[in-house]
């Protein structure tokens, strides 16, 4: 008798693990996008995140079910023509750019607005085909943080922002700046105080919601010695008053705001800092009470969510690129995006079929101040990057190979020192590079490969080579990766080659693979 007892509580314990496999699982995308800002138009659900210095920018990400999303836009190609976003003149725009956005949809026309503190500029951007375009763009001064961007039933828009202190200010009509005649406003005094008196980091990151009449305003705040909270204050008018409360602290879960499905559930859309593979998207079961969204389930971030299962983050969020074009196609897929904004002249998908050629046109001291390294995220719990480069055509003092990029980033490549060539890793996990292993090439074609393992913030990424593309040795000792507030971003995967020497040099890369396999 206890045999079969036995066998049914196994049989029973394998359907729940069964039924849980077939539900979404938190985070929704294991991967950073954060500050996201979303709306749903009919059935279909639009994502904006920060872009920070990488370019295109301000992505634009698409579901069907609020669990799988594909990147299938940019609002913009450049931001501005700048030293700082160019990557020239020792200047840089890491950890800057274009931070929050605010997506919206209004009468027919998407407008996604954003800041730069880069240019000191608030920035709309606007098109009636959000995956197609054309977008248009105004800019004006000063730079909104954390702007939230409001349509009103009475035909006004506004933007609402600030830090502890929220700010309200009306837009022209038009959207091309600020309604002059309405003096700006603070709606609320300390948005920080629903969580207490002592705060590190004041309430950011607005989003406004009207919902039912009554306006819902999302923040995060981090009181000190605690974790990051989400706060919620409702008002029956724009410009208050209002009242806050903590909606939710768990896990330190927190920034964002509420969509609502076709069907009347409500999720709050929210984002967790999780060490080196950045800040991950979760999702939250809202519900409503007494005009109150009560956000968790018994206050708790749940594990699983009754939405359909992920299907992974590749194709839509990262991707393989075999780096072959069909005519009529783009040069790079969504996925990709250049450290900074690239010099076209000096990369090509054209001058060898099949190959991404990227050639030097000027000399660097180091990784970090090279133009035209083309990067995608990492992704977790596990993720592996692999490349083949042809460096047949690199010149003495070139340096061309696969990064992992951050502050402390990890390279492993080639380096051509006379006519000779090495294959080396640089480890700058403390800050600095360091060259801590090189070995002599004598060929044309090397393979590299990056492993990556964010499962429970262990974040190490170990570095291969192989002569073969069959055979793989580990390069150097892993990479202790960390998440550092001067580049505000997750590693990415990068393809690289500089030039500290001469110019005009390249190399050739075959392709670009990525898994989400544990090796």
């Amino acid at each position: 008798m206890k045999k079969y007892v036995v066998l049914i509580a196994l049989a029973f314990v394998g359907s729940q693990l069964f039924a849980q496999q077939r539900k979404a699982q938190n985070p929704v995308v294991f991967a950073d996008v954060p500050d996201m800002s979303m709306v749903r138009v009919g059935d279909a659900y639009y994502m904006s995140s920060t872009t920070m210095h990488m370019s295109p920018g301000l992505p634009i990400m698409k579901s069907k079910d609020l669990v799988n999303w594909s990147i299938v836009s940019y609002a913009y190609d450049t931001l501005a023509n700048m030293d700082e976003l160019n990557l020239t003149n020792g200047k840089s725009a890491y950890g800057h750019g274009t931070w929050a956005s605010s997506i919206r949809y209004h009468q027919g026309t998407f407008y996604v607005s954003t800041f730069a503190q880069t240019t000191g500029k608030t920035y709309i951007y606007s098109t009636k085909n959000i995956e197609k375009g054309p977008w248009k763009v105004t800019s004006f001064k000063p730079s909104y943080h954390d702007h939230s961007l409001f349509f009103d039933d009475d035909g006004k828009v506004y933007m609402l922002y600030g830090a502890g202190k929220i700010k309200l200010v009306e837009l022209k009509s038009d959207l091309s700046g600020i309604n002059v005649d309405v003096p700006e406003r603070v709606i609320i005094e300390n948005a920080s105080l629903p969580s207490g008196e002592n705060i590190g980091l004041p309430a950011e990151g607005s989003q406004l919601f009207k919902i039912k009449g009554k306006y819902y305003l999302f923040n995060i705040t981090w009181p000190r010695g605690g974790m990051r909270t989400v706060v919620v204050h409702r008002a029956d008018q724009i410009t208050g008053p209002y009242e806050g409360k903590v909606a939710l602290q768990d896990i330190g879960v927190a920034q964002g705001g509420l969509i609502d499905k076709p069907n009347g559930e409500w999720y709050a859309y929210l984002f967790r800092d999780f060490g080196a593979v950045g800040r991950i998207p979760y999702l939250v079961p809202v519900k409503w009470q007494d005009g109150w969204p009560i956000v968790g389930v018994n206050g708790k971030v749940p594990q699983t969510l009754d939405l359909p299962v992920s299907k992974g983050l590749i194709p839509g969020i990262v991707a393989s690129d075999e780096f072959n074009r069909k005519k009529g196609e783009a040069d790079l897929p969504l996925v990709w995006q250049w450290n900074h904004q690239p010099d076209a002249a000096l990369w090509s998908l054209k001058k060898r079929a099949g190959y991404l050629r990227l050639t030097t046109g000027r000399t660097d001291s180091n990784f970090l101040s090279a133009r035209n390294t083309l990067t995608q995220r990492t992704i977790g719990p596990f993720s592996s990057g692999l490349t083949a480069v042809d460096v047949a055509e690199m010149k003495d003092g070139d340096f061309a190979g696969i990064s992992v990029l951050q502050k402390n980033y990890g390279l492993t490549g080639v380096k051509v020192e006379g006519n000779r060539k090495y294959i080396v890793f640089v480890d700058a996990g403390a800050g600095k590079p360091v060259e801590s292993e090189r070995l002599e090439l004598n060929q044309n074609k090397v393979f590299f490969k990056i492993d990556c393992d964010f499962f429970e913030k262990k974040d190490l990424a170990s570095f291969f080579y192989s002569l073969d593309g069959k055979t793989w040795k580990a390069i150097g000792k892993p990479l202790k990766m960390a998440y550092t507030i001067p580049h505000f971003m997750g590693y990415r995967y990068g393809l690289f080659n500089y030039a500290t020497k001469q110019i005009g040099g390249y190399a050739d890369f075959d392709y670009f693979r990525i898994s989400a396999d544990q090796h």
